[in-house]
């Protein structure tokens, strides 16, 4: 895929920042991803060979796993990367960490951020030319996602935009374009239905799993609100609801269950326990 940056930084190997390397490198791009901690950085190239493996299985790889993943290398500090195309920050949902991590990157002809709901311009706020920072939401997971959420902050650039709608496009997804807003469309839309969904939990309407089979059935949605909240991690739910409860008003407001369940340590997937047992 010739339209893809030749080279590209992403700041987190998580989930989220393991799936945005994958695919990056599957297309042909030489990446660099940032962990500073030695485990969670072989964690992180693990992530991504498992991720390759798995596209390999479905026959979607157009290579072999082996030679995607030479074009993925891991380092333990953000300054250690060479100036790249483009730069996807994945790290927590945190305003501060977020910004001292674009503050903290070098020369990159694009900065984007992988926030689910926090100001583009805030964050864009904290680099010396914002014009080049943009929001490149992408969806877990990244691999089988279709979409890409582009957030235009107040200062983002017109070439800035079409690079990035052009690199989505050549990753084979689509992208929408969104303005500098809380919650952006899919957040704002998803959290809200996700919170519905647990308060209907905690009053005893339904399950957990009829509830899913509501909307997946009736309305065709492919996962319902609870099991993607189980996906998300519900600490991240929490997270954002929490922000956006402060920008948009009380129909965000957490409700107790969540926090309940955050207080647990029942976060969804990555724990085992969520709204389901996984």
């Amino acid at each position: 895929m010739t339209d893809l940056p030749g080279t590209v930084g992403v700041i987190g190997g998580g989930r989220m920042g393991a799936g945005i390397a994958q695919v990056f490198a599957a297309g042909g791009s030489a990446v660099t991803i940032v962990e500073r901690d030695p485990a969670a950085a072989a964690a992180a190239r693990d992530r991504v060979a498992m991720g390759l493996h798995r596209a390999a299985a479905k026959e979607t790889l157009p290579t072999t796993p082996g030679e995607v993943l030479s074009r993925v290398s891991v380092v333990d500090s953000v300054g250690e990367l060479a100036p790249c195309e483009l730069v996807v920050e994945a790290v927590p949902e945190d305003l501060d960490l977020k910004r001292q991590v674009l503050a903290a990157v070098g020369e990159a002809a694009v900065l984007a951020t992988n926030t689910s709901s926090l100001s583009i311009g805030r964050l864009a706020s904290a680099v010396g030319d914002p014009s080049r920072v943009i929001g490149m939401h992408f969806f877990n997971p990244v691999p089988v996602s279709d979409l890409v959420e582009l957030v235009v902050g107040p200062a983002t650039a017109p070439a800035v935009v079409e690079a990035a709608t052009s690199w989505v496009g050549a990753l084979g997804k689509t992208a929408i374009c969104v303005r500098d807003t809380p919650g952006f469309a899919t957040s704002r839309l998803g959290v809200l239905l996700g919170l519905e969904a647990i308060r209907m939990v905690s009053e005893g309407v339904a399950s957990p799993a009829d509830i899913d089979k509501a909307l997946e059935l009736g309305y065709g949605h492919p996962m319902g609100p609870l099991r993607t909240t189980d996906l998300v991690g519900l600490d991240v739910r929490l997270a954002i609801a929490s922000h956006l409860h402060a920008e948009l008003g009380d129909r965000f407001a957490p409700p107790q269950l969540l926090r309940d369940k955050v207080a647990r340590g029942e976060l969804g997937r990555k724990t085992g326990q969520g709204f389901f047992t996984w």
